[in-house]
């Protein structure tokens, strides 16, 4: 990759494969054989682990493995001992990153018992994916009856409205109590810009890291985390308000913009690693990696194959962790390469393409599919004239999938805040779902652009997790024409009136008719009279209501 950033579950991991010890002039990977004999323990996670990293564990059933212990400090401090400096440790790899000039002393360390002599290819348990085959399911996304939101967006109206990701907005959610991690190159007076007044004002900064420098001093650097932010987190009515105004975030520096080496996917694991460690829930990463200074380290489009890149590895794994983690998809759709950049091409993360407000496909937005035959992107929103904070405080306009990737972040935060019972997976699943290509995706924008307001009636309804009663049934879903309703109950008295109702996103009802119950219910219907799109059926009594989401074909 030679631009820096993107301006224009489980996997058990045995080793990483990595091409050479060298990560950048003078860095070197030590990975080390186990965490023996650790000051720490899967039992007392509390030592090392936030009470936020450990209820998010707890709420969706994630166990608490030897991958979360810190790297063993006695292996740590015997690098220090001998000489070498240590630039990061990687908990999730178990290893450290040094940096020495001294070439007999990079010797030692590697003879040492506790550090692997040799890296060989690594093995993922994890079966192979296989090209996706979807039986044919299209959201409804036609344009919703249109509402006063509840914020004067300004100019950044039709990248939320493309989306309806207002309705969420007037349902008052709008990020409260959602924790994002933004990984990127720096965060250019974000302490003084205008977007970001109200952040600083509420303490929805959390705090900042710098994984390059090692310091704290992010916002004399790089403008484009800046600009990322800006899109979620903005809030100046009437001119630029972002897709999560009042979520709260943690800035990571993880990427020297002034070069480009493979030690910055380990920057990334390092700083999401801490950020899974204070309790994020979401981790925007507008960063992509194919090809750097050092040409040994290359990526290829072979492994553009979730299974292979550091970043990718480290980006599933967060996603284990419970962290839903958004990749912008790249900007090489117009050159040669042209494909998605790790590590977009990770299994278990929302990827996102490029669009214009309009929904046109952006010419710069890289391709799928992965080189295993994935979907990917997964999903696009606005890249093609992003409205982002200038440099100078005034609102302005910018290109790339670093910007549909954050938008994104933005509207998937409010949505995991109105289904916090959902995990990170079922959210990105039902994303794709309300999206307007999900019969037929393409290696342009994936599934297509999310219906936000879609997305949210099918987590009300009782049809995205299937009914956990076998007293409602509605088959086929998805259908053509004709559906067959049953209905196997108690809660029903024998010949009371039931009342059969068919509507559509929008609330409005297309279908009724009142039916006698005789012992157990069943009903046919043929409903070949209204358009491909997500339906709620509803079976009404006296005192009882039914509902499903069905998909009409």
């Amino acid at each position: 990759m030679k631009y820096k950033y993107l301006t224009i579950i489980l996997i058990i991991l045995v080793s990483i494969s990595v091409k050479s010890q060298n990560v950048s002039p003078n860095h070197y990977i030590v990975k080390f054989t186990d965490k023996k004999n650790s000051i720490y323990t899967i039992n007392n996670p509390e030592n090392f682990l936030s009470k936020k990293a450990i209820d998010r564990r707890t709420k969706y059933d994630i166990k608490i493995t030897e991958s979360d212990i810190p790297v063993n400090k006695t292996y740590v401090d015997k690098l220090i001992e001998l000489g070498a400096g240590v630039h990061l440790t990687s908990k999730w790899m178990n290893l450290a990153i040094i940096h020495t000039k001294n070439k007999e002393l990079l010797d030692k360390i590697y003879k040492l018992p506790f550090v692997v002599k040799q890296e060989k290819k690594g093995k993922n348990i994890k079966p192979k994916s296989k090209k996706v085959k979807n039986k044919a399911i299209s959201a409804t996304h036609k344009a919703l009856k249109k509402t006063k939101s509840v914020f004067d967006y300004g100019n950044a109206k039709k990248q939320i409205e493309l989306h309806n990701a207002q309705f969420l907005h007037n349902e008052g959610f709008q990020g409260q109590g959602m924790v994002i991690a933004i990984t990127d190159a720096g965060f250019y007076r974000v302490n003084k810009l205008p977007a970001f007044d109200s952040l600083w004002a509420n303490k929805q900064i959390l705090g900042v890291r710098d994984f390059v420098d090692k310091d704290t001093s992010v916002f004399d650097s790089d403008t484009h985390g800046m600009k990322v932010l800006s899109t979620i987190g903005a809030n100046i009515p009437g001119q630029f308000v972002g897709t999560a105004p009042k979520a709260s975030f943690w800035l990571l520096r993880t990427e020297q913009a002034a070069s480009e080496y493979i030690i910055e996917e380990y920057n990334w694991i390092a700083a999401v690693e801490f950020a899974d460690s204070v309790g994020v829930d979401l981790v925007n990463v507008s960063l992509g990696y194919t090809d750097f200074d050092d040409s040994l380290q290359n990526h290829s489009y072979k492994d553009m194959d979730g299974n292979s890149t550091p970043i990718t590895i480290g980006a599933d794994i967060a996603a284990s962790k419970g962290i839903l983690v958004v990749t912008s998809a790249g900007n090489e759709g117009f050159d040669k390469w042209q494909y998605i950049s790790a590590p977009a091409d990770a299994d278990s993360t929302l990827s996102v393409g490029a669009v214009s407000s309009n929904g046109d496909y952006a010419y710069f937005s890289s391709k799928g599919p992965t080189f295993d035959g994935r979907v990917k992107p997964n999903v696009t929103a606005v890249g093609l004239g992003s409205v982002v904070q200038g440099t100078s405080g005034s609102v302005s306009t910018s290109n790339g999938t670093s910007f549909s990737g954050p938008i994104m972040t933005g509207m998937v935060t409010c949505l995991w805040q109105a289904h916090p019972e959902l995990n990170n997976m079922e959210i990105i699943r039902l994303i794709e779902k309300s999206s307007d290509q999900y019969s037929s995706p393409d290696v342009y924008k994936g599934y297509g652009i999310p219906n936000f307001y879609v997305a949210h009636i099918l987590a009300n309804s009782s049809g995205f997790n299937e009914i956990k009663s076998n007293s409602f049934r509605v088959f086929p879903n998805p259908f053509d024409n004709n559906l067959n309703i049953a209905l196997f109950t108690k809660e029903i008295n024998f010949n009371e009136v039931i009342n059969i109702r068919i509507y559509n996103v929008l609330g409005k009802k297309i279908y009724d008719k009142k039916v006698p119950k005789v012992n157990d219910f069943s009903h046919f219907i043929t409903v070949n009279n209204i358009e491909k799109g997500i339906y709620i059926v509803e079976l009404s009594s006296k005192n009882k209501t039914y509902q499903k989401t069905v998909i009409k074909i």
